[in-house]
Parts: structure tokens; C-alpha cells; sequence
């Protein structure tokens, strides 16, 4: 009996853990899929998003504007392949909001376009632009392609709440409704779609953004136009250490 239970604890001991067993499945985390994703969606550039409201001349027709645009567009990206504009374009009477996303390089060379027709073409249907935010390193695109709309709505839609909210307010504002605009169309509209609508005041209206609000934003100081964006753009950088700053101050013979 003794010799018996001596074998059944030999046997015991001969097996491995069940855990060394079973197949090695290897695992990843949430984590490990979103530089996976990263990976393998790019990367030669860091994706920016830029919302731009502008001064235009009284009703502008949008063929002028869709044309213009991609002839720009079309003469960047020989320059900067692969680094193609996405984005929303709303015209209104008399004003414009512009929601761009590329590269930092396009985006730059957007804004000098502008200042290039500013200062050589009087018949430029854009008197002035201000840039409301820039958001750097963006993970993804909100839009599939660059759609351009024109707002024709009544004034009884337009309700001004400028004259009673702070410019901080009615900035937050502007930008939680571009944002709900801009998913809107990330929802709604597919791959190789014709474009956005020029009935949105019937199609999401609680997403429209009065004009009033473009304008208010427009003629604030708070806002860069595009030359000194540009300028700031292109400003060296000039950074005392602290190790650099002594007292008294060296004294030289």
C-alpha cells in the first residue's frame, strides 16, 4: 500500500500546471490598439483642425467659391502630397465659416494665399478673416472630404444672443455647435457623397450658427487675422534659462 501511494504521488508531480497547458493566446489592451491604429494611419504629419469665420462680399456665388478653393487646394497639394483638406465651407450674405483640416504646412499656405489675393486683387470676394482656435495633433478627421453649403435662412431663425452673453460665451458657443455641425455631417454624409445641402435651416436647424455670432466674432480684437497669425508663425524662439539669468551681471574689461 505504502508503494502504491509512493507511485499515484510520482504521478502527481509528472504532470505540469494545467496553466503551462493551455494555447498562449496573445493578449492587448486598449492601449496597444490605439498605437496600432496610430501606426498604420500614418504619420509623415501631425493633422490640425482650423475654424475660421471671414468678411465677404454681398452674395457670392458658390461655384466661385468651390471653384477657387480646390484650384488652391489642387495647387498646395503639388507641394505637400498626401496631405489632402477636409473640412466644411458655409457661406452666408455676407459672411463665412471655414472649418479646415490638414497639415500644419497647408494650413499655412492657405492663409498666404489669402494674404497674396489681399494684397494684389482688389476683386477678392474675402475682405477679412479671423482664426477663432487651432487644435494640434487631432487623432482623426471629422470629415471625409471638403463640402461647402450656402445658409439661406430667414431672420426669424436668427436669434442674436450677442447682445446679452460675453465674448467667452458666445464663443463656446460658436465652438460646441461646430462641433455638433461637424459630427452631424460625419453621420450623415458618406464617402464620395455629392456634397452638404443648402437647406440645413430644414435639415438641423438647432445646429445652424447665426450669422450674427459670425459677425460678433469677426469684429473682435481678441482674434488673430491672418497676418499676425503668420507673423507669430514665423517668429523665432527665444528662451532664457534660468541657469542664464546671474546677479550681479557679468562685467566685462
Amino acid at each position: 500500500m505504502h508503494f502504491s501511494g509512493h507511485t499515484q504521488k510520482v504521478r502527481k508531480r509528472s504532470f505540469p500546471p494545467e496553466s503551462f497547458l493551455l494555447p498562449q493566446i496573445p493578449r492587448s489592451n486598449y492601449l496597444h490598439f490605439q498605437e496600432e491604429k496610430q501606426r498604420l494611419q500614418l504619420k509623415k504629419f501631425l493633422l490640425q483642425r482650423m475654424f475660421l469665420v471671414a468678411k465677404t462680399t454681398a452674395n457670392i456665388e458658390k461655384k466661385d467659391v468651390t471653384e477657387y478653393y480646390e484650384r488652391t487646394f489642387q495647387s498646395i497639394l503639388k507641394h505637400h502630397l498626401g496631405e489632402p483638406v477636409t473640412g466644411l465651407l458655409l457661406i452666408y450674405p455676407t459672411s463665412m465659416l471655414h472649418i479646415i483640416e490638414s497639415s500644419s504646412g497647408t494650413l499655412y499656405q492657405i492663409l498666404l494665399d489669402y494674404l497674396n489675393h489681399k494684397a494684389t486683387d482688389t476683386g477678392y470676394f474675402i475682405q477679412g478673416i479671423k482664426i477663432i482656435v487651432v487644435s494640434h495633433n487631432i487623432p482623426t478627421r471629422i470629415f471625409t472630404q471638403w463640402h461647402v453649403s450656402v445658409i439661406r435662412v430667414p431672420v426669424m431663425y436668427l436669434d442674436d444672443v450677442t447682445q446679452s452673453q460675453s465674448l467667452q460665451e458666445v464663443t463656446t458657443e460658436f465652438l460646441t455647435q461646430t462641433h455638433k455641425l461637424a459630427f452631424h455631417f460625419y453621420k450623415t454624409l458618406k464617402v464620395g457623397s455629392k456634397g452638404a445641402s443648402d437647406n440645413l435651416h430644414q435639415v438641423a436647424p438647432e445646429l445652424l450658427i447665426p450669422e450674427q455670432i459670425i459677425k460678433y466674432l469677426y469684429k473682435s480684437e481678441e482674434f488673430m487675422d491672418p497676418e499676425t497669425f503668420l507673423n507669430m508663425y514665423n517668429k523665432p524662439m527665444h528662451v532664457t534659462l534660468d541657469s542664464e539669468v546671474v546677479w550681479p551681471a557679468p562685467s566685462w574689461f
